[in-house]
């Protein structure tokens, strides 16, 4: 086996130590990222007062979360490369001004169509927000130790916004209606606007290529219609004509993007970047990470909530002990990978995640609310490293004028990932004849699959050097 060299090591006993400066750019670039996340989860619990209050159908509430996935995945690539050409700064401070004014939106919406318009506009911000974003840090802080611990402190965040958002929003809800989670998003750009001007430094690439208009067009197109069909499929299966279509016509227009970028001058994707190890099998392990992570929340919700008739309360607690264990592994995790390098690091946390899902097999029909706190909090440990890991895997190595570029990749996976899972698995949970039943089977094919992309990496990433 080659030697890991995706990472210096570092040797240190602790993380290097940042500057006042630096502290206040990883503050504002990783709060943004938080709030991103945050906003994936934090209306799921308030979509039945928001349905009773808007006048919106059982059947329609879907739109709620589609609205916003649909530009938040199916732009990233987009807005990751015209940041590259046209200023990072520049367009994470419109990405942040549109998703204040979107959720101010969403708060006051008077209708469905006024509500639903907020919250498609919040996922045009957060598409540009988050790989902007993310590729500010990777151009900020240098790639080694001080890239180690930035990266490790904002994967700790998005994973604890996911929970985070699950946890408040049920209590937000109660106490204070379902407006509060979005008031709260615009709390939240408020803080940041004002900072983010003085403290982050433009970048862009020194030379300025015409933009590939056909594929933006058509990956953009491709991804739309695919997250669409998708979502669609979530709440009413595979088998609607509509589902059927769009996602043929999403493959097809991602398949005519792949043979436009091998005629276009300045491809949107570089051909070559996809054919680094690094980059593609790490984003491999980052879209089996995320949607098999995704799957796992979503059936274990159902077991404490429907099986076992665990409260909500107590249903968000479980997802609270993993949230604090994830928050104490961030703080390791760089450490960790600074001495055995990202890969290493991914391969080995893939590897755990299935391990532990496997374990949550021995969930029993009347109790075993205690072993699915431990499997789903220590799978979601293993989760983490692998968030964190993948993304450093892959913008390692990356020149800083493509590293939008490699940033768009790396949050595309995560958001098709976080998109892909419930509808491909999850739905599995709900047509059995039991929903326990239901619940072991996804969990038992989500295992093997994440156990199986970990063995692949172990081979891909480490067979040779890029």
């Amino acid at each position: 086996m080659a030697t890991d060299t995706s990472l210096p090591a570092t040797g240190a006993s602790a993380p290097p130590r940042l500057g006042g400066r630096s502290r206040l750019v990883l503050f504002v670039l990783c709060a943004a990222q938080f709030m991103v996340a945050l906003d994936f989860s934090v209306l799921n619990v308030a979509l039945p007062d928001l349905g009773r209050d808007l006048g919106m159908s059982p059947s329609s509430l879907q739109w709620a979360v589609t609205a916003f996935a649909l530009p938040s995945g199916g732009f990233l690539l987009l807005f990751g490369r015209v940041a590259d050409l046209y200023g990072r700064r520049r367009l994470f401070l419109t990405g942040l001004a549109v998703f204040g004014a979107a959720s101010l939106l969403a708060t006051f919406a008077w209708d469905p169509a006024s509500f639903l318009a907020g919250r498609a506009l919040q996922g045009l911000g957060a598409a540009v927000i988050v790989p902007t974003g993310m590729s500010l840090l990777t151009t900020t802080f240098p790639e080694g130790p001080q890239r180690d611990r930035a990266l490790g402190i904002s994967g700790t965040l998005l994973s604890l916004g996911f929970t985070v958002g699950m946890v408040l929003g049920g209590v937000m809800t109660d106490t204070l209606g379902w407006r509060s989670t979005m008031g709260l998003l615009t709390v939240f750009t408020l803080i940041l606007l004002p900072l983010a001007p003085g403290l982050l430094p433009e970048s862009r690439t020194p030379r300025r290529p015409r933009l590939d208009v056909p594929g933006a067009v058509t990956v953009t197109g491709g991804l739309l219609a695919v997250i669409h069909a998708l979502s669609t499929a979530a709440d009413r299966g595979f088998g609607g004509t509509d589902v059927i279509v769009t996602l043929v016509v999403g493959v097809a227009l991602l398949t005519a993007f792949a043979f436009v970028e091998t005629r276009s001058p300045a491809p949107l994707v570089s051909l070559p970047m996809l054919r680094r190890r690094t980059v593609a099998f790490g984003n491999l392990g980052g879209l089996v990470t995320f949607s098999m992570m995704s799957t796992v929340v979503f059936v274990l919700t159902l077991y404490l909530q429907e099986t076992l008739r665990l409260s909500a309360f107590r249903t968000g607690l479980v997802f609270g002990v993993q949230g604090v264990l994830s928050a104490i592994a961030g703080t390791l995790t760089a450490r960790v990978i600074g001495r055995f390098g990202a890969r290493r690091v991914l391969t080995f946390s893939l590897a755990g995640q299935g391990l532990f899902v496997a374990a949550l097999l021995g969930l029993g029909a009347e109790s075993g609310a205690l072993l699915a706190t431990v499997g789903v909090s220590l799978a979601s440990v293993c989760h983490l490293g692998a968030i964190i890991s993948y993304g450093l895997t892959v913008t390692s190595g990356v020149p800083d004028e493509e590293q939008g570029l490699a940033t768009g990749l790396v949050t595309t996976t995560q958001q098709v990932g976080i998109t892909v899972g419930i509808p491909v698995l999850g739905v599995l949970a709900t047509t059995q004849s039991s929903l326990f039943d239901g619940v072991r089977l996804v969990l038992a094919l989500d295992a093997v699959i994440v156990l199986a992309a970990a063995a692949v990496l172990a081979v891909g990433l480490h067979r040779g050097q890029d």
